[in-house]
């Protein structure tokens, strides 16, 4: 179930005070004890059993009866927190519509003092076990509920951004909150949804946009036509959570496969031969 903003607007002081808690305690329950969440909360029985099934009806907390009486936050209820702290900072002033799902995020439009995008990490198991396999970043063997996962893997994307920006061609950082990124409007498609009049100039500014990156230690990891917009300003690079840095293990075969991947697609549709090794000499230098 998606998150609804008709339901965050509706959310009680109460409601935020059971999140928040759920939210502290999931760092050592997997499901959170009757007793414990309600000490946490601080609130009476029969106030936090009428909290707890606005927020189950709502689908932001699930309850658990097996091996015991339990309750976790889920990732609705997670997106209603995290916007709760960008609007308290006024960062963000309203949730629009969705404009984009990948692989572990959904992105939606928004306003805060103009335009901005929210992507909302969202990683699953499967993204998870890469990322501990491939990138390093994840916590081996120990408890992380995906939401845990999902904030670490927003802190990623926001520390590439701020590195990079405004150097390499990418969306401007404004904030973050948990799992949830706040970043400038990016005008223009990706790739795959656009047929391009100047091909050859575009992949020599991805290019140059890549060997930027590289001088200040990042290498996208997964970069594809999906992940790369272009419009009337340039290209613009997007997608950074993956990200490695240039003294990483993986870094020389994560560079190699980001580029294969981006010649393999101009070739595919514009018919332009780029031999990798070239590409690679441009990028490292």
């Amino acid at each position: 179930m998606p998150l609804s903003p008709e339901y965050v607007r509706r959310l009680h002081k109460y409601d935020l005070r059971v999140l928040l808690a759920l939210e502290r305690l999931m760092q050592r329950y997997e499901w959170v004890p009757d007793d414990v969440l309600r000490a946490a909360a601080r609130l009476s029985e029969k106030e936090l059993a009428f909290r707890l099934a606005r927020l189950i009806e709502w689908d932001m907390v699930r309850h658990a009866t097996v091996p015991y009486a339990g309750y976790a936050l889920i990732f609705p209820g997670y997106d209603a927190i995290a916007l709760h702290t960008l609007s308290q900072r006024g960062s963000v002033s309203a949730l629009g519509s969705l404009i984009g799902v990948g692989k572990e995020s959904e992105v939606f439009s928004g306003l805060g003092l103009g335009p901005v995008v929210l992507k909302f990490h969202h990683v699953g198991q499967q993204s998870f076990q890469a990322a501990r396999k491939e990138r390093g970043y994840m916590p081996e063997g120990a408890h992380c509920p995906w939401i845990f996962a999902s904030a670490r893997s927003a802190e990623q994307e926001y520390a590439a951004l701020q590195r990079l920006s405004p150097d390499v061609a990418v969306p401007l950082p404004i904030d973050r909150s948990r799992h949830v990124i706040v970043m400038s409007e990016i005008p223009g498609a990706t790739l795959n949804r656009c047929t391009l009049e100047a091909p050859e100039e575009v992949l020599d500014e991805v290019l140059e946009n890549v060997r930027i990156a590289y001088r200040k230690g990042v290498i996208h990891g997964d970069l594809s036509e999906f992940n790369i917009m272009a419009g009337d300003d340039g290209v613009w690079l997007i997608d950074w959570p993956q990200w490695i840095a240039t003294d990483h293990p993986n870094a020389e075969a994560l560079l190699r496969r980001d580029l294969e991947n981006v010649l393999r697609y101009f070739n595919r549709k514009y018919r332009i031969e780029y031999p990798t090794e070239e590409a690679v000499g441009v990028v490292i230098g």
